[in-house]
C-alpha cells in the first residue's frame, strides 16, 4: 500500500467518526470518507505541499461533504414516520472494522439523539470544534459564513447540548446487571420490577420509519413504559423477550434480535444512570438494520 494510502487508512477511524457524528449515518459516513481520499488522491503533488496538517484537511473535507448530506436529507427527516435514530453501530469486538468509530463516547446513541435537536450548521460546528478545535475561521470556511456566525453556531450548539446532555456512560458490569433485570423482568411480566429498573423520567424512542409496529412518538416515564412493554409483551406472546443476543451498540451494551414471526428485527441499547435506565433506544426499522456494505480500501 502506497505510503499516502496508509497514511490516510490510519485516520480513518476518527474521519468515519467525524461524518457519523455529522449524519447519523455510518453509509453517508463512509461515502464522504470515500469522496475525500478522491479528492486527496487526485492532488497534485504541489497541491499536497500545502496541505500543512492532513488530519485537518481531511477532517475538514469530510464535515463539509456531510453537511451538504445532512443538508439535503431534511425534507426525507421532516417525512419521517415516527421518531428518527442514528443507524445503530453494531459491533462484535476490538477487531471489528467499526470499533475505532465507537470508541469516542460522543457516539453513544443518548449522545447522538442530543445531536439531532441542533441545525445542520451547528453541528458541524460542535464537531469540528470538539474533533480538531480548529478555530473559527476554518470552521466559517466549511460552513461558508463569516466567522462571528460559525461562533454563534459552536456557541449555541454547546449550549444546546449541554442542557440536554445525557447522563456519563456506565461501566460494562452496571451495563450488564441492568440490562439482564430488565430482560427477567420483561420475561416475567413483573411490572413492578419494570418500574422499579426504570428511571421515573425514563424515555423510550423506537425508531421503525413505518416499515414495523412501533410507537410513533417517544413514550416518558416509567410507568407508561411499563404498560408498553407489557402490552407489546401480550400482543408478540414470549418471542418478544426471549432470542436476543447481548451486542455493542455504539459502544454500549445493548441486545440484537432476528425477526419472528410478525415481530421484527432490531437492536436496542440502553443509557443506564445510576442503576436504573433512563433511556431505551430500539431500531426496527428494516433500511438500518441492513448488513453493513463491504469495507472500502483508499482507491477502490
Amino acid at each position: 500500500m502506497p505510503a499516502d494510502a496508509e497514511e490516510f487508512e490510519a485516520l480513518r477511524g476518527h474521519l468515519l467518526r467525524v461524518g457519523y457524528r455529522v449524519t447519523g449515518s455510518i453509509a453517508d459516513a463512509e461515502d464522504a470518507v470515500q469522496d475525500a481520499w478522491l479528492r486527496w488522491s487526485g492532488m497534485s503533488d504541489a497541491e499536497r505541499a500545502r496541505v500543512r496538517d492532513l488530519r485537518a484537511f481531511l477532517t475538514t473535507a469530510v464535515a463539509r461533504l456531510c453537511l451538504d448530506r445532512l443538508r439535503s436529507a431534511a425534507a426525507h427527516r421532516e417525512r419521517y414516520v415516527g421518531p428518527w435514530l442514528p443507524e445503530p453501530l453494531v459491533t462484535t469486538g476490538p477487531d471489528d472494522p467499526l470499533a475505532a468509530v465507537v470508541q469516542d463516547e460522543g457516539v453513544r446513541m443518548a449522545a447522538m439523539l442530543v445531536l439531532e435537536r441542533l441545525t445542520p450548521p451547528q453541528r458541524v460546528a460542535l464537531v469540528l470544534h470538539e474533533a480538531l478545535d480548529l478555530p473559527y475561521a476554518a470552521i466559517a470556511e466549511v460552513l461558508g459564513c463569516p466567522e462571528a456566525t460559525a461562533r454563534q453556531y459552536a456557541a449555541r450548539a454547546r449550549r444546546i447540548v449541554a442542557d440536554a446532555a445525557p447522563p456519563p456512560p456506565a461501566d460494562a458490569a452496571e451495563q450488564a446487571a441492568v440490562l439482564d433485570a430488565f430482560a427477567a423482568a420483561l420475561a416475567r411480566g413483573d411490572q413492578a420490577a419494570l418500574v422499579e429498573l426504570l428511571h421515573p423520567d425514563a424515555v423510550y424512542v423506537a425508531d421503525s420509519g413505518g416499515a414495523a409496529k412501533a410507537a410513533r412518538r417517544p413514550v416518558v416515564g416509567a410507568d407508561k413504559i411499563t404498560r408498553l412493554l407489557l402490552g407489546l409483551l401480550e400482543a408478540y406472546g414470549p418471542a418478544l423477550a426471549t432470542g436476543w443476543t447481548p451486542v455493542l451498540v455504539n459502544g454500549d451494551l445493548g441486545l440484537a434480535a432476528p425477526a419472528d414471526g410478525d415481530l421484527p428485527a432490531g437492536v436496542v441499547t440502553v443509557a443506564v444512570s445510576e442503576g436504573r435506565i433512563a433511556g431505551i433506544y430500539q431500531v426496527v426499522n428494516p433500511a438500518k438494520l441492513a448488513p453493513g456494505r463491504p469495507r472500502r480500501s483508499p482507491g477502490r
